[in-house]
């Protein structure tokens, strides 16, 4: 055991990262193992062609989309630090963490509106914090390619955008895509197992 807290301290500012994400300190050691793998010619930093050679976000329709939401801003590299403030997106809820919260904190990265807020700019392509039915259509291509016709597709994005859209605006904006989720369990949905 104390190899591994040893190991951990090899980990720029693993404290920091540990309170902001809320990963184990065991989780960040497996997740730091698994960057320096990622960075092949260890430059420090992922770029987005390392991320392509992940296999699971390579056959995902949506895997630009989320390598997309590695590097916000439009930067080109991603450090240790900002890699696990994405992952710790999916790092399943812990019911008993959830009553702890101390006000003045930060609301954790894995709680239900910052899952909710990384689904929704999945969405919101040009980032105006609406979701139009160009987007919505377009990340629909992407999800079902050509097992659905093109009017099927619009079709599919006018009902969403119309059913969501309660002001008439034409467009989902962030509220009204977490109100339409309401009902969803975000918290089990958006978690992987593996990131504790």
């Amino acid at each position: 055991m104390g190899s591994r807290s040893s190991h951990a301290a090899r980990i720029p500012d693993v404290d920091s990262i540990q309170r902001e994400t809320g990963f184990s300190q065991a989780s960040l050691l497996r997740l730091y193992h698994r960057f320096r793998a990622l960075d092949r010619n260890e430059k420090g930093y992922l770029s987005r062609v390392d991320l392509q050679e992940i296999g699971a976000l390579a056959v995902n329709p949506l895997g630009d989309r989320i390598i997309d939401s590695f590097f916000p801003d439009g930067s080109l590299q991603l450090d240790f630090p900002g890699f696990v403030r994405v992952l710790a997106h999916f790092r399943p809820v812990d019911v008993e963490d959830h009553g702890n919260q101390d006000p003045q904190e930060p609301e954790p990265l894995n709680s239900r509106m910052n899952k909710l807020r990384f689904a929704f700019q999945l969405y919101d392509l040009d980032r105006d914090g609406k979701i139009s039915r160009h987007e919505m259509l377009q990340v629909l291509r992407l999800m079902v390619g050509v097992q659905v016709t093109e009017e099927q597709l619009e079709s599919i994005a006018d009902r969403t955008v119309q059913e969501a859209d309660e002001d008439g605006d034409g467009a989902v904006s962030f509220l009204e895509f977490a109100k339409s989720l309401e009902k969803m369990n975000i918290e089990q949905k958006m978690s992987i197992r593996i990131l504790k």
